[in-house]
């Protein structure tokens, strides 16, 4: 099969001929359709986080795909079924953190296109009861980019705890942000979108934002609490250490702050005040990827044509071009790699 290949960090990816793997006991072959194309995978091949990934790696972790194969004690995933892979491979399911619902923070999880193989290659294989199961209605392109994006987004807002009606402040417009968006108006919620491109604040008004703020034209905090007295909430997809700076700004007394994005290693800090902090009874909070079940649930919303991902398909060639455009901020949506399975080796 083919696959592209991360074998030094830093370097571009390289597409190479690999064996096909084999599932083992209690996993899946799948078949890979679509794989959304993420920041964290420019993060991982460039060895940002400070924990090197697998080496060498095929990256991918928003993965659409059929069911090829089955290894011994699969029985509730059948040959033929479309499956999604999510960036949480795997789970002990044992530990204290596992048993609370709070599985993606378990010590001992694998994560796709990092610790394992992911779905930048033909084939890949996963624990059955890991993925999530797609109907047969959905389109494995469109639906990829919810099995990160949009699950994360997801997951993010719940842990806001906010009611429909409040306001949320999202903060960057981008994979995770149009999605975010869609995921907030759904809720009920009422949005307020920032970002420095005029493009991206454009498509967040046509998912249903009310508001828009150019950080680059005005300052985002003055702005919004000038329109809105501030955000019951506030979700950062963005990378720039500045967005989680201004996502406490914008709150009202009382609100949330959800981190989502993730800055390189070296950019990890930020600085805020404490006493507003306490004197505002302001919660910041982190949100890492989704559980399985946030993961069914974010899924069931595309399902349903709540949420949509604007997407453009790119083929394996075209893989570090892509990363090249991240780095640049001129990705709109989010970038799907599309596998032709008719040149299949």
């Amino acid at each position: 099969m083919r696959a592209l290949v991360a074998r030094t960090l830093g370097a571009p990816l390289a597409i190479e001929t690999v064996p096909v793997p084999a599932p083992g006991a209690g996993e899946i072959l799948i078949e890979v359709i679509a794989c959304g194309i993420c920041h964290s995978d420019l993060h991982a091949v460039d060895g940002d986080w400070g924990t090197p990934p697998l080496m060498p790696l095929i990256p991918g972790h928003e993965v659409a795909g059929r069911v090829v194969g089955v290894g011994a004690g699969v029985a509730d995933v059948a040959l033929g079924e479309l499956v999604g892979v999510p960036w949480m491979f795997w789970s002990c399911g044992t530990c204290e953190w596992c048993l609370a619902g709070m599985e993606t923070i378990c010590p001992s999880t694998e994560s796709t296109g990092f610790s394992k193989a992911g779905g930048y290659a033909e084939y890949m294989v996963a624990p059955a009861a890991f993925v999530a199961r797609l109907p047969e209605s959905v389109d494995p392109v469109a639906i990829a980019p919810v099995l990160c994006a949009g699950v994360t987004t997801y997951r993010g807002l719940k842990r806001a705890g906010l009611r429909p009606g409040q306001w949320l402040a999202v903060l960057g417009v981008g994979g995770l942000g149009h999605l975010a968006v869609q995921y907030a108006v759904a809720m009920g919620l009422r949005v307020v979108a920032l970002d420095v491109d005029h493009e991206k604040l454009a498509l967040a008004t046509s998912l249903g934002a009310e508001e828009v703020v150019n950080s680059a034209d005005t300052d985002p905090v003055v702005a919004v609490r000038d329109l809105l007295g501030g955000t019951h909430g506030s979700i950062v997809t963005a990378a720039a250490p500045i967005a989680f700076e201004q996502a406490v700004g914008v709150l009202r007394p009382g609100g949330t702050a959800v981190y989502i994005g993730l800055p390189g290693h070296a950019r990890d800090t930020i600085s805020t005040s404490i006493s507003r902090l306490v004197e505002s009874e302001i919660t910041v909070r982190g949100s890492n990827v989704g559980t399985r079940l946030d993961l069914q649930e974010a899924v069931d919303f595309a399902v349903r044509g709540q949420v949509a991902a604007t997407v453009r398909v790119v083929g394996l060639a075209d893989v570090n071009d892509v990363f090249a455009d991240m780095c640049a901020g001129r990705i709109v949506g989010r970038v799907v790699l599309a596998h032709d399975h008719g040149v299949s080796t």
